[in-house]
């Protein structure tokens, strides 16, 4: 299976997409208030916020809308900015924890606001659950509810004890506990990022697919090459994420692509699929190599996980993942997987995403490296990138800026190995522990 094509991935998601129809290249020469560079969630969002506020933008993507990681993910919309945020408050301080925080919470909202507003058609469904693989993490989980009571947050939240894990949340025998969250949930995420790039082109945004950037010249007004043409703009957006390899080497080394695996069964009966996931939610672990699984809109398993850092996708990505779902849900043995696919997302090394602008070059902006947990914080930061090009300043722009990243050691040849040993490491104190 060749998932670098210049069409989408052969996935469950594709064959149920709505409104695929092909975009034109870019062709001859075209002048923007904003170009965007990348046709996932990040980019055409950003284009929606800036166009909201009256800039008129163009976007490129080098393949499809959606193509990457916004069209492959797992659909888990689920609060939070990622990992735990409070370590940066030296840097930020506590009023910019206590914003991280709430942007983490107000980003789920944002994202269900704009499916309400436009109608857009993309199976969501509310409710999530955290699950613990050990008492220690249930004993986290319980903290973490501890906390939610405490700041009010407005949305039903429960724990659940190892005892009503199989009646109430999931029928496996493997978890030690959970935290359910009413206020997260989970959808069809190509057919958002679909819907939003309609959203993008009633308000004049101008899409071109099949135009992969060449070469970027900067200066006052970025001159951005492609084969059919040059866009002229006064400020410019990377939103390429893990794919935005050698195009601004600057960030490349900031972000370091790994891949992310699912397997879709083929539809399951009603009675089933109740017996697995009682209520429908979205599920994920708390592993290092973690697993998440839903149900879709015609029941069948989504099943995810195993990151990849080594930089080579598994052979058979099947054989690779079956093994790990019939660890949670030895019933489904007989059952057959109708689609398999991967795709790259991209990790930092604090595993908090980056937002900023170039020092070198103030207009040029971006944002990148979501570590996993991209479909509500894109839409966050496409807000923050909105507000900074447009007003020129932004506090949540400021706030997410001021947390400083590391470029990952070894270059383009041995970032991956070195952080694939790292990730061993953790894997092998895991199973120790």
């Amino acid at each position: 299976m060749n998932q670098y094509t210049q069409e989408h991935t052969h996935s469950y998601y594709a064959a149920s997409a709505r409104g695929m129809a092909p975009r034109p290249e870019l062709a001859g020469d075209m002048v923007a208030d904003v170009c965007v560079i990348g046709g996932g969630f990040t980019g055409v969002n950003t284009a929606i916020e800036l166009a909201q506020r009256g800039l008129s933008v163009i976007l490129l993507e080098a393949r499809r809308i959606g193509w990457g990681a916004s069209g492959r993910n797992g659909g888990q919309l689920i609060r939070g900015i990622g990992h735990d945020v409070s370590g940066f408050a030296r840097h930020i301080g506590a009023d910019g924890v206590r914003y991280l925080e709430q942007a983490g919470i107000e980003s789920v909202a944002l994202v269900g606001q704009r499916i309400r507003e436009h109608g857009i058609d993309c199976d969501l469904r509310w409710g999530f659950c955290e699950l613990a693989n050990t008492p220690a993490q249930f004993a986290g989980l319980k903290a973490e509810y501890a906390g939610l009571k405490e700041t009010g947050y407005a949305h039903e939240t429960r724990l659940i004890e190892p005892g009503q894990i199989r009646e109430q949340v999931v029928n496996s025998g493997v978890y030690a506990g959970g935290l359910v969250d009413m206020g997260s949930g989970h959808l069809h995420p190509l057919n958002l990022v679909l819907g939003e790039a309609k959203v993008a082109e009633s308000l004049g945004v101008r899409i071109f697919e099949q135009s992969p950037v060449l070469e970027l010249i900067h200066g006052s007004t970025v001159q951005v090459r492609c084969a059919g043409g040059t866009v002229r703009a006064g400020s410019l957006v990377l939103a390429c994420n893990a794919h935005l390899e050698e195009l601004e080497p600057k960030l490349s080394g900031k972000v370091l692509p790994a891949g992310s695996y699912i397997i879709a069964t083929e539809p399951l009966s009603a009675e089933l699929a109740a017996q697995l996931i009682p209520r429908n939610l979205a599920l994920c672990d708390q592993k290092v190599g973690l697993d998440y699984y839903r149900l879709s809109a015609d029941r069948r398993l989504l099943f995810g996980g195993a990151c990849h850092y080594s930089g080579r996708d598994p052979r058979d990505i099947t054989a690779y993942m079956r093994p790990q779902m019939l660890k949670v849900f030895p019933q489904l043995a007989n059952v057959r997987i109708d689609y398999q696919w991967g795709g790259m997302i991209g990790i930092t090394a604090n595993r908090f995403p980056q937002v900023g602008r170039l020092s070198q070059h103030p207009n040029v902006f971006y944002a990148q490296g979501y570590s996993g947990h991209g479909l509500n914080v894109t839409h966050w930061c496409a807000k923050l990138l909105g507000e900074a090009i447009h007003a020129g300043h932004s506090r949540g722009f400021d706030v997410f800026s001021a947390v400083p990243h590391m470029t990952f050691p070894g270059g383009r040849v041995l970032r991956s190995p070195l952080l694939a040993l790292g990730m061993l490491w953790y894997r092998m104190r895991e199973m120790l522990g």
